[in-house]
């Protein structure tokens, strides 16, 4: 499959790039080509790479990556994906003045590494659709999909190891030291559940952000740092890139959450009010229960009272979060993060047009509705 020729991005250097969702329509359309260049690029890498599975792991991971259905059989009707991360990594190459073709094999690692971390986690929160269709473990069952993402993980690895040139020791290291913060990240998610709404032991803001940052901006950064790494950057270069992404994923994570509430369903595949039925402590509810005033003492009662929380009632918590100030905190503490990565993508002082790439690709990811 050869890659279509680069979009022309015009974006002023320097210049904000934080916007309504819906006001800035080139950058909507700019960041659409662009993704879509760099997907086209890692395709072939990425879909050889499954081809190595085992036939089993491999058709679940197909079925994971919306390439086919549950029967194995190609599905046109699949989503698979923005490829956000497979675009950091080929632009972070890119703008360090590498060709981007060096870091398809870091891009192809985090897309897996990304899939792996999907398929666990819709076990352990027992999620089961995913991108409007079955979850892997509701499709195929529990064990398999255990499996599927063990075997992602492990080609992951595998892919990155081979790759050519001289870096690729350092690119293998930090996959490794992401993995093991995606990890301690899930860790203290799942440890959430348990503690309580209010009161001694309660989650507070900070450390749901310091999870986040681990969980979500780790492997955001880590895509970015692998493009950079494998481009040949300084290793200067390289870990401003990481903490760009790392924001990013903060940014990223924010919205992910205010979707997870008030979402379109058709757009984000999951039923509305989707996290607050399965009383996930997310950003709009924990800034929610901070802010203090009624509609947050509303909340922590109604929280504390029901076991779970569906239909009328979980409208009615909708509207609490809302009214406590959940969701335009939620929305300040992704423009915060958006406006500091593009802070530390300046720090690193690129001058390749890939740079101004990514600063159109982090406000669409900001005005998402997926």
């Amino acid at each position: 499959m050869s890659a279509p020729a680069v979009c022309s991005l015009t974006v002023a250097p320097g210049a904000t790039a934080v916007t309504e969702v819906g006001t800035s329509r080139v950058h909507e359309a700019s960041a659409t080509v662009l993704l879509g260049r760099c997907r086209d690029r890692v395709r072939p890498a990425l879909v050889e790479a499954v081809g190595r599975l085992h036939p089993w792991t491999g058709e679940m991971a197909a079925y994971a990556l919306g390439w086919a259905d549950a029967t194995g059989k190609p599905d046109p009707g699949g989503s698979e994906g923005k490829g956000v991360r497979q675009t950091l990594a080929v632009l972070g190459a890119e703008a360090v003045g590498a060709d981007g073709a060096v870091a398809v094999p870091g891009a192809v690692a985090v897309e897996l590494v990304h899939t792996f971390s999907l398929l666990h986690d819709d076990i352990m929160d027992a999620d089961g659709l995913r991108r409007q269709r079955p979850a892997v473990w509701k499709a195929y069952g529990t064990g398999p999909g255990v499996l599927a993402g063990d075997a992602l993980l492990a080609q992951a690895v595998t892919i990155l190891a081979e790759a050519p040139g001289h870096h690729t020791a350092t690119a293998v290291r930090h996959l490794c030291s992401t993995l093991n913060a995606l990890v301690s990240g899930q860790a203290e998610d799942l440890r959430f559940e348990d503690r309580p709404w209010r009161g001694p032991g309660a989650v507070e803001p900070e450390q749901y952000r310091s999870m986040a940052e681990q969980k979500t901006g780790a492997l955001l950064g880590c895509a970015l740092a692998l493009g950079a790494i494998l481009g040949g950057a300084p290793d200067r270069t390289v870990t401003t890139l990481d903490r760009a992404g790392r924001h990013l994923g903060l940014a990223f994570q924010a919205v992910d959450d205010i979707l997870g509430i008030w979402g379109d369903p058709r757009a984000t595949g999951k039923p509305v009010h989707a996290d607050l039925r399965q009383g996930k402590k997310t950003f709009p509810v924990l800034i929610a229960l901070a802010g203090g005033g009624e509609a947050a003492h509303e909340l922590a009662v109604l929280l504390d009272s029901v076991e779970r929380i569906d239909g009328e009632t979980a409208e009615y918590a909708a509207e609490l979060v809302e009214e406590a100030g959940g969701r335009t905190g939620t929305r300040r503490e992704a423009r915060r993060h958006l406006d500091a990565a593009h802070r530390t993508l300046r720090e690193a002082s690129l001058i390749h047009p890939a740079a101004q790439e990514l600063d159109v690709l982090f406000t669409h990811l900001l005005d998402r509705t997926w």
